[in-house]
């Protein structure tokens, strides 16, 4: 399954990025390689999130580290809706 961006889920990548590469690099290269080991993953297996209060949109942990992965299928696309540390405050997802 083809795996897309959104504008929203592209920028909060690149967020993320900055601020860990700003304190860590190696740290940031490690966190990114998770995100695309698992986004591969979900591709392979788009159900293995879970469900969310918001109809279509699943969300999967990011194993070792603190994010999560807001997502939705979409014909034959996994959509990457938003991605979110842990601990920040939840927002609207769509």
């Amino acid at each position: 399954m083809k795996v897309r961006y959104t504008r929203r889920a592209y920028s909060d990548l690149h967020q993320i990025l900055d601020y860990l590469s700003a304190r860590s690099p190696k740290g940031a290269a490690n966190v990114l390689a998770r995100i695309d080991t698992t986004l591969q993953k979900l591709g392979e297996q788009p159900l293995m999130g879970h469900a969310t209060d918001v109809s279509g949109v699943r969300v999967l942990f990011i194993g070792r580290y603190p994010y999560k992965i807001f997502y939705r299928l979409s014909g034959s696309r996994l959509e990457i809706l938003h991605i979110r540390h842990t601990a920040r405050r939840p927002g609207e997802i769509e």
